[in-house]
């Protein structure tokens, strides 16, 4: 069977991630790897991530970034940059290109995109046109200070990384002359805040001081408005050393028109109109998918340089060149080659759930803007235009309907009509982004902060040290703060305990079983079938514990009751990443042939990925077994030996002494009746054996998984061996 040759390149990625026909994004790609491996690489081997100052080594970077097209990359053509339309999946090749080498260079190029995307997002035609247009590199012969931001959410401990909508910043009218705009005085103290070493334009969420002022909101401080003006001490971080962190500070006044979105007036009281927390969710649901793929850049950067040390760990001893010690080294056994298959496995599939997330964005942002503009046209807020969207969610959960159903089956003319409202389509990508983005966040940083670990301890103690190939070690603890970025994975969980319930998603989720089941027949070797199963088996869990209480007779499923919503967030996330590692795959196959750099190697990417497939839905097959289990009988108390059930307790000496008389009696014993030894009461236990009374359902889902499993580990055995044979270079593209 053919089998992997030499480690995917960009030919093999710009099928599977869907770009192989965007030109701007292959040299966008192209840009930012020659950023990131070559004056990032050398910043990081030559120790500039052991300064937690701002220096002028790393100053530098932003020359670099914008001479490569890496600052227009977020930009609007109108505002100076090169790519029309979203741009949601071009910044998540960026984040995951720099993150290849380090993630403290991808957090510096992005701070500065989040500092601005307040204003992107929700900003005036007249704050983007300031703003946003002046981020772009300055041309020759341009007179003007580029603008360099930062995005101050955050607070001074206690409230660091607790709750965002709890802002000890605040903001008050300074003055409001006769006729005239106000001048608010702003008073905020940022903790963490990126680009603050160099940042002279920032967006800070604030909360109103004065009762003229109307809720939270985010304002516009500039360096140079009257104040203070303090980049305030650099955080002493022992990750992403090469992005600006400090605890800033600020007391500045700007005029009212600095309120992101602007405002109006009403009886004297200046309103915002949008809060801080509008424009941050707006903001985040697309930034948390880059910081997922950061994470996936480190896993699948660690697959070579771990090929490498494997094979090259015994020589220079004993064995000479030829011999399996000497060329293969550590992967003459199974157990180091195995454990990097996982490694590999969890890369692709945290890529594929990002790159997905990512692409889904690019398609939903303008319907989102649609829809806005749509309730503007009907006049419509508040409750009113939730109503209105309701309906509209109807209208998706028919599509979704009909889209399940047969072609011969289905009404072609209502389907039309269906799919041609912006609105609909709307509800049905709303309701999957507001699952993937959370999804990818919490899933790519925290499980791939595990792996990462196992990446560096497959490199013995070559890991832990600073010129370790690839930079693993500072990998490793970058990925730590991954996972706390945008929220920590609580927040992750708690959104997606409300997401992953919408009707339409789930309904589009029972479609994605349906399709998993087809795979299956189709593909055999990529596992479709047991992920359907755990897909399954989820989906019934999730079903049970909206209508199930526990033993004391509360409600399972409440917002309350995080050891239920969250591990069973936890487990959806494991479903989602394998699910799209399986869509890649395909869309690699049958793609893959219309280019002819594939030709050659194309079916061996295509099994080795195969494996990979089947490996990874395994383990994601495993998770939700082990959680689900442990929430549908978990919740139960277990039975006790009380009278009633040793009264029913058959004596072992007694059922002995009566088949000398009644031969065969001891067999006719009822199944799952208790048989007690010689003086005992009950058996030596913890009460009677369990009963599935109501859950027999669960169990034979449960058991039909277990079958599923069957050759998993023979594809991790054939995807093991692909990699003692894989061609690798001599040494990697990027110092060390």
């Amino acid at each position: 069977m053919e089998t992997l040759r030499t480690l995917p390149g960009d030919d093999v990625r710009q099928v599977m991630w869907r770009f192989a026909d965007r030109y701007e994004l292959h040299m966008l790609v192209q840009a930012s790897r020659q950023v990131a491996r070559g004056p990032v690489a050398r910043l990081v081997a030559n120790g500039g991530r052991n300064a937690h100052d701002w220096t002028p080594e790393k100053a530098a970077l932003l020359q670099h970034f914008d001479e490569s097209g890496i600052t227009a990359a977020a930009l609007d053509p109108e505002d100076g940059g090169f790519i029309a339309g979203p741009k949601n999946f071009a910044l998540a090749l960026v984040a995951f290109e720099l993150s290849w080498v380090d993630a403290g260079a991808a957090t510096c190029s992005l701070a500065g995109n989040l500092g601005l995307a307040p204003l992107h997002e929700r900003g005036t035609p007249e704050q983007r046109a300031k703003y946003v247009a002046g981020a772009a590199p300055v041309k020759p012969g341009e007179d003007r200070k580029q603008v360099r931001a930062a995005f101050a959410l955050t607070e001074p401990i206690p409230f660091v990384g607790v709750e965002t909508g709890m802002l000890a910043g605040k903001v008050r009218v300074a003055e409001w002359p006769e006729g005239g705009e106000p001048t608010l005085q702003v008073d905020k103290r940022g903790r963490f805040i990126t680009n603050m070493g160099f940042a002279n334009v920032v967006t800070a969420a604030v909360d109103s001081d004065d009762p003229r002022i109307k809720g939270s909101c985010m304002v516009i401080l500039e360096e140079g408005d009257p104040g203070v003006w303090d980049r305030g001490t650099p955080t002493k971080k022992l990750v992403h050393q090469l992005s600006s962190t400090n605890d800033p500070v600020f007391n500045l006044k700007v005029p009212a028109h600095r309120i992101v979105g602007g405002y109006t007036v009403k009886d004297g009281v200046i309103i915002p109109n949008y809060s801080h927390g509008e424009i941050i969710e707006a903001v985040f649901r697309r930034t948390r998918v880059t910081v997922g793929l950061m994470t996936a850049a480190k896993l699948l950067s660690a697959v070579e340089p771990v090929i490498l040390y494997q094979r090259r760990r015994f020589r220079g001893g004993e064995g000479a060149p030829g011999t399996p010690r000497y060329e293969l080294g550590l992967q003459q056994k199974e157990d180091v080659v195995q454990r990097l298959v996982d490694i590999w496995a969890t890369g692709e599939a945290s890529a594929s759930l990002g790159f997905e997330a990512a692409r889904l964005f690019d398609v939903l942002d303008p319907l989102e803007k649609q829809k806005d503009a749509w309730l503007v046209e009907k006049k419509l807020t508040g409750r009113a235009a939730l109503k209105e969207l309701s309906r509209k969610t109807a209208g998706a959960m028919e599509l979704v309907k009909l889209l399940s159903q047969p072609v011969g089956a289905r009404d072609l003319k209502r389907q039309e009509a269906l799919e041609a409202d912006p609105m609909v389509q709307f509800a049905i990508l709303d309701s999957q982004a507001n699952v993937l983005c959370p999804a990818c966040k919490l899933w790519n940083t925290g499980h791939g902060a595990t792996m990462m670990r196992e990446a560096v301890s497959l490199m013995g103690g070559y890991g832990v040290t600073e010129d370790c190939p690839g930079f693993l070690g500072q990998k490793w603890m970058d990925a730590q703060l991954e996972a706390t970025y945008e929220g920590p994975e609580a927040v992750q969980r708690l959104q997606l305990s409300i997401t992953m319930t919408n009707e339409v998603f789930l309904a589009q989720f029972q479609q994605w079983i349906a399709d998993m089941r087809r795979i299956a027949s189709d593909r055999p070797g990529t596992g479709a079938c047991t992920l359907a199963s755990a897909m399954q088996l989820w989906l019934w869990t999730l079903n049970h514990v909206q209508t199930a209480t526990d033993a004391d007779g509360a409600k399972l499923y409440h917002k309350s009751r995080q050891g239920v919503t969250f591990p069973l967030a936890d487990a959806l996330c494991w479903l989602l990443a394998a699910r799209q590692f399986i869509l890649d795959v395909i869309e690699l196959e049958t793609q893959g042939g219309a280019h002819p750099a594939l030709a050659d190697g194309l079916a061996g990417f295509v099994s080795f990925f195969n494996d990979l497939c089947h490996v990874q839905a395994a383990r994601a097959a495993g998770e939700v077994s082990r959680i689900t289990t442990e929430i549908v009988f978990g919740y139960n108390r277990h039975p006790a030996w009380d009278e009633a059930s040793c009264h029913v307790c058959y004596q072992a000496e007694e059922l002995e002494s009566l088949e000398g008389i009644i031969p065969g009696i001891a067999g006719s014993v009822p199944a799952g009746a208790e048989v007690a030894g010689p003086g005992q009461t009950h058996p030596f236990r913890a009460g009677p054996c369990v009963k599935f009374a109501g859950l027999e359902s669960f169990a034979r889902l449960r058991a039909k998984l277990d079958g599923c499993l069957t050759g998993c580990r023979l594809a991790k055995v054939r995807a093991a061996e692909a990699l003692t044979k894989v061609m690798t270079r001599e040494a990697l593209d990027y110092p060390v």
